[in-house]
C-alpha cells in the first residue's frame, strides 16, 4: 500500500514564493539553519549544502521525574531554550545570520505545543530576513539523516532504493526509500512501538526514564537466553509489541510473588533477554522485506537505532545476507536539527518552500 508521511507533503505542490523572499542563485554553498522541537529536545543545526557545520541539542532533564515527557513542561522549556540554542548553533558554525539562505523546521508529527515553538520561531526568523521557510516531516528527516556529511570524515551514503528500519519511542516502521522524498511505509506497528516497549518494561524493573539506554547497558552483562517472552505472529511486514510487554509484565509479576528480590537478582538477564526479543522481532520482518523486494541496501534510523545490540546484530546479519548496511552516528539517531537541515537542503534545491500560514501537525496522516 502506497503510504506517505504527513499531510501528503511528498505530493504537495511546491510553494514558490519568489515574489516575496530572496532565493539564492548561482551560489557554491547553500546555508541551511535547521530547527527541531517536536518533543523534548530543542535543537538547532547549520549545514553548508549537505555538510554539517554545527548541531546543538538542549535536552530536558525535568521529564525524568515523571517517567515520561510532560507536554506542557516540554513546550515551556522549548520557549526558554530556542533562542540560546539557535544563537549557539550560528556562532559555532562560524557564520552570521545574514549568511543563512533558508530555515528548515520540523512541522510534525510531534507534540503540538512543542512544534508551535519551533514553527513560530522559524517563521519569524525567515520573515525578518526575507528568506524561504521550509517545513520538514520529522520521520522523513530521520531517514534522510544518512545523507549528512561531516568535514574530514570519509563517508558512504545509501543508494536508491534502500530499506530503512525506522524505530523510536513512537514509531516502528519499515520504509522503502526510492528517492529523497519518495518513501513508502511497507510495514509498521499495529499497536506499540519498539521504543515504548523498552521504556515500559524498564519502568517495570524500576529503571529511570528513558529506559532504553539503561536496558542496553545492563544487557551487555546479562544472559539473553535466560528468559523467553512472547513473539508476535503478525502478517506481512507489520509489527506488534503489546503482547511482548504483557508477557514481560506477567513473567516479572509471577516471579516476584515467589521471590521479592527477583528483579534485582536477575535485572541484567531480564534486560538481555528483552533486548534480544525486540531485536529479533525487528530484524525478522526486515529480512523478509529485503528478500521479497530484493533490496540489499539496508539502513536504520530513529532513537532506538542507537541501541548497541541492534546495531551489532544488524551488522552481523548483514554480513551473512550480503547487505550493505548504513548505521547513523549516535548523535544523529535521537531528535536533532541536523537531520531537519539536510531534509531542508534537499527541499531547497527543489524550491519547495512553506507558506507562512501553514500550521504544525501533531499526527501523521496516512
Amino acid at each position: 500500500m502506497p503510504l506517505f508521511f504527513g499531510k501528503n507533503l511528498s505530493k504537495r505542490k511546491p510553494f514558490h514564493s519568489t515574489d516575496n523572499v530572496m532565493i539564492t542563485k548561482d551560489k557554491d554553498k547553500i546555508i541551511i539553519l535547521g530547527i527541531e522541537s517536536s518533543c523534548d529536545d530543542t535543537s538547532a543545526s547549520v549545514l553548508a549544502n549537505n555538510t554539517l557545520l554545527s548541531n546543538i541539542i538542549a535536552s530536558q532533564a525535568i521529564h525524568q521525574d515523571y517517567g515520561g515527557v510532560v507536554p506542557e513542561l516540554a513546550s515551556r522549556a522549548h520557549q526558554q531554550n530556542i533562542i540560546p540554542v539557535v544563537d549557539t548553533a550560528i556562532r559555532r558554525a562560524g557564520i552570521e545570520k545574514t549568511d543563512i539562505d533558508a530555515v528548515a523546521f520540523t512541522r510534525g508529527p510531534g507534540l503540538l505545543g512543542s512544534l508551535l515553538v519551533g514553527t513560530s520561531f522559524a517563521k519569524s526568523f525567515t520573515t525578518a530576513l526575507n528568506i524561504p521557510c521550509i517545513d520538514v516531516n520529522h520521520l522523513q528527516a530521520h531517514v534522510l539523516s544518512h545523507f549528512i556529511a561531516e568535514q574530514g570524515v570519509a563517508q558512504t551514503f545509501p543508494t536508491f532504493p534502500f530499506l530503512c528500519l525506522l524505530v523510536s519511542g513512537g514509531n516502528s516502521q519499515i520504509v522503502l526509500v526510492r528517492d529523497y522524498f519518495d518513501m513508502q511505509i511497507i510495514g509498521q506497528t499495529i499497536d506499540d512501538a519498539a521504543g515504548e516497549a523498552f521504556d515500559k518494561c524498564a519502568k517495570i524493573m524500576g529503571l529511570p526514564y528513558p529506559g532504553g539506554p539503561h536496558i542496553d547497558k545492563l544487557a551487555k552483562t546479562g544472559n539473553h537466553e535466560a528468559f523467553h517472552f512472547a513473539m508476535p505472529n503478525i502478517a506481512e511486514f507489520d509489527y506488534s509489541f503489546s503482547g511482548l510487554k504483557t508477557s514481560f509484565l506477567y513473567t516479572v509479576r509471577d516471579q516476584v510473588k515467589a521471590n521479592p528480590d527477583f528483579i534485582e537478582q536477575n535485572k541484567a538477564d531480564l534486560c538481555a533477554s528483552l533486548q534480544k526479543t525486540i531485536i529479533d522481532i525487528l530484524l525478522k520482518k526486515l529480512i523478509s522485506a529485503s528478500k521479497k523486494l530484493n533490496i540489499t541496501n539496508i539502513a536504520i534510523a530513529g532513537g532506538v537505532s542507537a541501541n548497541s545490540g541492534l546495531r551489532d546484530e544488524l551488522i552481523s546479519r548483514g554480513e551473512k545476507l550480503g547487505w550493505q548496511v548504513f548505521i547513523p552516528k549516535p548523535a544523529f539517531t535521537t531528535d536533532n536539527a541536523a537531520m531537519v537541515a539536510i531534509a531542508g537542503y534537499f527541499k531547497y534545491l527543489r524550491h519547495d518552500f512553506c507558506a507562512i500560514d501553514e500550521p504544525p501537525f501533531a499526527r501523521v496522516e496516512i
